[in-house]
């Protein structure tokens, strides 16, 4: 009888174990990625403070054909703070105080959350702590949604060994992705969605192609057209991808993979037809492998919005690892 009861209590405990895993396992916060919850009062929403939040944090994305703004933000009211403060993964929160102040509260354990509080005596205080502490939430909020990203593709992810074995890297890309097109320095990965299709581009080029005269910005549009031209064709005759000339792209300064990379942000278009959309290019100089390595996510989607299009291949790239050995 005692063997018996032991046994009915050990099963008992493995059980809820297992139940308590499980349900630590979706402890995790949830919503749409590049979404904001704010809470704030209606008389300051619906004011300068409203109007301040709506400018930074709905700003348009740059590089986009249309636009389309940076987050999505939605507005509750001080008493739907409990339930929001739980599940939403980046909440700021806007109230009068006998404080001025900005902080950061963050749970990137169990799961990842950000709250940004802002408090103020008078609107004018809270106006500049929104006005000083709007980059530093914007980056933050930038930083999570990548990392959340990369988190659900890693849930399933292609086969990238034929990558790793051409370019000597390693990145994460989601199932769903097929390979269209290899050849001895390039690789062609694409996605189908309705509607369209996103695209990763990898190749390399001679470590010294970027720093020559004029520019830049011009060798990447260069570097850029060459390619679409060997490689990048539309259906019809004499049509392949160029960088759409009405406006020079973005360019920035950054870092990846621990290398000093030029990130690209523009349109493209095919040469002599009608498709285009937005492009991101990541431009690495890997000096010890003599090379720029060249990783590039653009899309095809004219009836959709791009910008959550844009944000995956974005975080898709900055998995990337490159092992720094020469080949």
């Amino acid at each position: 009888m005692k063997k018996a009861l032991f046994f009915v209590l050990c099963i008992s405990l493995l059980f809820w174990s297992c139940i308590k895993k499980q349900d630590n396992s979706t402890d995790k916060t949830s919503g749409k990625i590049n979404t904001i919850s704010v809470i704030i009062e209606e008389q300051l929403w619906n004011g300068e403070v409203g109007d301040s939040i709506r400018n930074k944090l709905a700003s348009p994305v740059i590089g986009l054909p249309q636009e389309e703004p940076l987050f999505t933000i939605n507005q509750y009211s001080a008493k739907f703070l409990e339930g929001y403060m739980k599940d939403s993964r980046n909440i700021l929160v806007i109230k009068r105080g006998k404080k001025n102040g900005f902080e950061i509260v963050k749970n990137e354990s169990e799961k990842p959350q950000n709250v940004f509080n802002i408090s103020g005596k008078t609107a004018n205080v809270i106006l500049e702590e929104i006005e000083k502490n709007a980059p530093a939430i914007i980056e933050k909020i930038r930083l999570t949604e990548i990392k959340e990203n990369q988190r659900t593709i890693d849930t399933s992810l292609l086969n990238t060994r034929r990558i790793e074995q051409k370019f000597k890297i390693e990145m994460h890309i989601p199932t769903g992705y097929h390979y269209v097109l290899e050849k001895n320095k390039f690789l062609w990965l694409k996605k189908d969605i309705t509607s369209g299709n996103t695209s990763i581009l990898i190749y390399e080029v001679p470590y010294t192609c970027l720093k020559k005269a004029p520019s830049v910005i011009h060798n990447i549009i260069k570097m850029r057209d060459s390619v679409g031209n060997l490689y990048i064709h539309g259906t019809s005759e004499r049509t392949h991808m160029i960088t759409e000339g009405s406006y020079a792209p973005y360019l920035f300064h950054t870092k990846l993979a621990g290398l000093e990379t030029f990130e690209t942000k523009g349109t493209w278009q095919l040469e002599n037809d009608y498709m285009s959309g937005p492009f991101i290019n990541y431009s690495v100089l890997d000096k010890k492998n003599n090379r720029i390595l060249v990783l590039e996510g653009f899309c095809y989607a004219p009836s959709k919005e791009k910008r959550d299009l844009m944000f995956e291949l974005e975080a898709i790239i900055k998995s990337v690892k490159i092992p720094q050995v020469k080949k």
